[in-house]
């Protein structure tokens, strides 16, 4: 065959079409917060041109806070340590019931030491492991649902349990103890519902939890610790937040870079646009005398109605900064986490790691989702705007 033969029948061949649809649609549903509070900072920067202010926008402690905390959390879950903890508080218990409480209480104090974002990502792959092992299945959605409204509302208790609280925390300065001691009623209140649902929803059937127990390595496992108490003294304001920005990474560049792969990226982007998003509309004129119209009749209910419209972390940043009452509005966006599913990033998270395990029950997952959600929402607003009154 000639050269020009052959060449011929080469430009006649059809290309293969590369299609990127699939993974775009992927990086869309994985990233929806991320991409929505572009399109709020994108739109609103229309109105108010990109100028100096905007470096005014940024808290850059929160960032960073926020990142070391992830850094090292990614580091301690490659070490399978979280599961290891977990694994060996639910082998102590022989019945569905306790097993069921073990899984929540575990996501409800991880989500105090490492955001509930990722206490969810952490164990709510054990929460199956262990129900769909002892065949326990039908309690999937239950548990599902009270170790996502665990994590919402067990971070609230500590200044880096959930992402807005970091904000909050960062922003009015607020004391240690003072935080503790705003956040101290609806967190006990929440502790007593959780543990009421369990006892009632769940029944004391036997069950045998089976599965290889992992060993920790014990050098990475005390130099992730080390670690990870840096990053805490850096939140409670004990060591400048740059000591730790130079010191983690450095450090798990040479010990696991893969821990920083894995940092939670667009959760830190979705910040970055939310503080863009919130600045531009606290420079709108009509948004300003609405926002603070509404924030001076009650900063706790429009913070929580605010949460079930636009999710907990953006309300927090943009209701910031229309209110100096930082008591009622962290309460608010606590509290407000539950309801809605795009109430919390944390709901979405639990809701496409059940979806995923069990495609077809999503309908029935949302209606129990939202029965349970509802009703720890108004019984917490209810009693905090009783405790007002007192």
């Amino acid at each position: 065959m000639s050269t020009k033969a052959i060449a011929s029948k080469h430009i006649s061949e059809p290309k293969e079409k590369v299609n990127i649809f699939p993974a775009v649609l992927n990086f869309a549903k994985k990233n929806a917060v991320m991409l929505v509070a572009f399109a709020a900072a994108a739109i609103t920067s229309v109105f108010v041109p990109v100028d100096y202010k905007y470096l005014g926008y940024f808290d850059f402690k929160t960032l960073t806070c926020l990142f070391c905390v992830l850094a090292v959390v990614c580091a301690l879950k490659n070490i399978s340590f979280f599961y290891i903890l977990a694994q060996k508080i639910v082998q102590c218990f022989k019945n569905a019931r306790l097993s069921v409480l073990a899984l929540v209480y575990i996501t409800f104090i991880g989500s105090m030491l490492i955001a509930n974002d990722m206490a969810l990502l952490t164990f709510l792959p054990l929460g199956f492991f262990v129900l769909n092992s002892t065949g326990k299945q039908k309690y999937m959605a239950f548990t599902f649902i009270m170790q996502n409204i665990a994590a919402n509302l067990g971070g609230m208790l500590t200044p880096f349990g959930n992402p807005q609280n970091l904000y909050l925390y960062s922003k009015f300065n607020i004391p240690n103890l003072e935080f503790i001691t705003i956040m101290a009623p609806p967190f006990v209140l929440s502790v007593c519902l959780i543990t009421l649902c369990c006892l009632i929803f769940v029944k004391a059937e036997s069950l045998e939890v089976k599965g290889e127990m992992r060993k920790l390595p014990p050098a990475r496992t005390a130099l992730y610790l080390c670690l990870f108490a840096l990053s805490i003294a850096i939140v409670f304001r004990g060591i400048p937040y740059l000591v730790g920005l130079v010191v983690i990474p450095a450090v798990l560049l040479f010990a696991d870079r893969d821990a920083l792969k894995k940092v939670d990226y667009g959760l830190l982007l979705t910040f970055v646009f939310f503080f863009i998003f919130a600045g531009n509309m606290a420079r709108i004129d009509i948004v300003r005398n609405i926002f603070s119209f509404l924030m001076e009749k009650s900063t706790l209910l429009f913070s929580v109605l605010s949460c079930q419209c636009i999710s907990n972390v953006p309300s927090a940043i943009l209701l910031s900064q229309f209110t100096d009452n930082y008591r009622d509005l962290l309460v608010g966006v606590n509290i407000g986490g539950a309801g809605t599913l795009i109430a919390s990033l944390a709901s979405l998270i639990t809701f496409r790691e059940y979806t995923k395990h069990n495609p077809g029950k999503t309908a029935y997952y949302i209606k129990r989702f939202l029965a349970f959600n509802f009703g720890f929402l108004f019984i917490l607003t209810g009693f905090m705007c009783a405790l007002k009154f007192i």
